[in-house]
């Protein structure tokens, strides 16, 4: 099995490859790790196990990102940007859930006997796919120099919420999962939890 310092090389001589390719061919380096993790990692060429000094290596990466993301932004900036993060980001993750929910119930109520789909779970699914990758995306609106632009603004804002609503999503989804005769008493707790999270978060955060 490869050493933590093999693994390391292994990566940083695949990422120097891959992002000069991708340049090469005016594509966002972003790409470019992403397609080496695909290739080099356990599910296709292998050449990167799936262990723990893996794992390591990945959180680190993750912990650089968000690093690198922070230096862009500052705590004035976020609060003038409130009216989009709260408007535009709010509405984006309500049509996203509904529009899943909605769908859910027509293929439910069209396809009962071959596609079960409770409204727990399409709620499940339709918070999953409202959510966006906040680190990726911002790395590219940074690499093009768009962070300052008006949609860049309105983007940021919408990652934004989106980030706060994952606090509130991952209580409330738990607690779906209990029986129906339960389940207000338990949507009743996962919001009184979400609800001290998220002030803790945003008041503690200062």
């Amino acid at each position: 099995m490869a050493t933590g310092l093999e693994l390391t090389l292994l990566l940083l001589a695949a990422s120097v490859f891959a992002v000069v390719l991708f340049r090469s061919i005016n594509l966002p380096p972003m790409l470019g790790y992403l397609a080496v993790g695909i290739v080099i990692g356990p599910y296709a060429l292998g050449l990167v196990p799936d262990s723990h000094e893996t794992r390591y290596l990945a959180e680190f990466g993750v912990v650089f990102l968000m690093f690198s993301i922070g230096l862009e932004f500052s705590l004035p900036k976020l609060k003038s940007m409130r009216r989009v993060v709260f408007g535009l980001g709010l509405a984006q993750v309500l049509a996203t859930v509904g529009t899943v929910m909605v769908v859910g119930y027509l293929l439910h109520r069209t396809f009962a006997r071959h596609l079960d789909i409770s409204l727990a779970g399409a709620f499940a699914l339709g918070g999953a796919l409202a959510m966006s990758s906040t680190a990726i995306v911002l790395k590219l609106l940074a690499e093009r120099l768009e962070l300052e632009t008006e949609h860049g603004k309105r983007i940021v804002g919408v990652l934004l919420f989106q980030d706060l609503a994952v606090v509130p999503l991952l209580v409330i989804v738990p607690a779906l999962a209990t029986a129906p005769e339960n389940i207000g008493a338990a949507l009743g707790l996962a919001f009184v939890k979400a609800a001290v999270l998220l002030t803790v978060l945003l008041v503690g955060g200062k």
